[in-house]
């Protein structure tokens, strides 16, 4: 069975190579366009993981991570940030907040970003 990955990512084009990327090597994506509809997607479909960009509309990265995290029935759900907001202080905030990894876009290739997902599924 795949795993189901909630990408939470407001710019379509970044969102659909990382969805296309992800998908071909076996995962099962939805994309999310703003933190609303996000957290929505994370509640409903419960996925195994979770990518979020922190600069959203509605709601923004941090704020989803905080609501995601508040609610008992999905917040042991692994959420990797997805940003490229690279400054030391926007990272340890998402670690703080509990995000378990932290992904800057600007220096990683989408492929790069499929194997560090497989390694946390260790496929």
């Amino acid at each position: 069975m795949s795993k189901k990955i909630v990408l939470i990512e407001d710019e379509d084009i970044l969102a659909n190579m990382y969805k296309l990327k992800l998908s071909k090597a076996g995962y099962e994506v939805t994309v999310a366009s703003d933190g609303e509809l996000g957290i929505e997607l994370v509640k409903s479909l419960k996925p195994d993981l979770v990518l979020l960009d922190i600069i959203m509309p509605k709601k923004d990265g941090f704020i989803v991570l905080e609501e995601i995290k508040a609610d008992r029935q999905v917040k042991d759900i692994p959420v990797y940030m997805l940003t490229n907001l690279g400054q030391e202080e926007d990272t340890a905030k998402g670690k703080e907040l509990g995000a378990i990894g932290y992904f800057v876009k600007a220096d990683m290739t989408p492929g790069e970003l499929v194997e560090k997902i497989n390694k946390h599924f260790k496929i």
